[in-house]
């Protein structure tokens, strides 16, 4: 599994210490307002564990599933929602908390929905940013760092539902996936 993988962008302090930053951030802005954080699985799990650890303020959390990608590298373009929240999200301050935003077609469709849920406000937190692919104006308010128009894995990050356990991020090798995009 190491093996495929060709570059390392972060390792696992890096990370941490991106992590720390964030979390001190998010804690500060969110100081007496009640702070709703939602998880988009399977991807940002590790983000979101490693996060809500590092605010230190109250804080609820819940889990949304979407799928816009299938098993291959690219976006389909249609999302559909495979495990909606729990709970209502009326007079909530939420926070959406992505592993990496891309092409923005997911997350404009999710931050959408959402939206019509009434929550008091709402905010994107995404560990990585890629805007080089971005097709849908689409900004997070917190970014942890931003990345290269490459095929990234590790931290909950995957490819065909592997290296999600790879505990640094790095870029996977062209020759894993070449196949599939010729």
């Amino acid at each position: 599994m190491y093996d495929d993988i060709g570059e390392i962008l972060f390792t696992e302090e890096e990370i941490a210490e991106i992590v720390r930053n964030m979390g001190r951030q998010i804690s500060e802005d969110y100081k007496g307002k009640n702070l709703f954080m939602v998880s988009v699985l399977k991807g940002s799990l590790p983000f979101m564990a490693d996060l809500m650890r590092e605010i230190t303020i109250p804080c609820t959390i819940d889990f949304l599933s979407v799928s816009s990608y299938g098993s291959g590298t690219k976006t389909s373009g249609e999302v559909r929602i495979l495990k909606d929240l729990d709970a209502s999200l009326e007079g909530k301050d939420l926070l959406v908390v992505e592993d990496i935003l891309d092409s923005g077609v997911t997350l404009s469709y999710l931050l959408k929905n959402l939206s019509a849920r009434n929550p008091s406000s709402i905010r994107l937190c995404t560990f990585l940013d890629k805007p080089e692919r971005r097709r849908v104006d689409v900004h997070a308010d917190y970014v942890g760092a931003s990345v290269p128009d490459k095929f990234i894995v590790g931290y909950g990050l995957d490819y065909a539902e592997k290296y999600r356990n790879v505990p640094y991020i790095g870029v996977l090798k062209p020759e894993i996936y070449a196949t599939e995009e010729e």
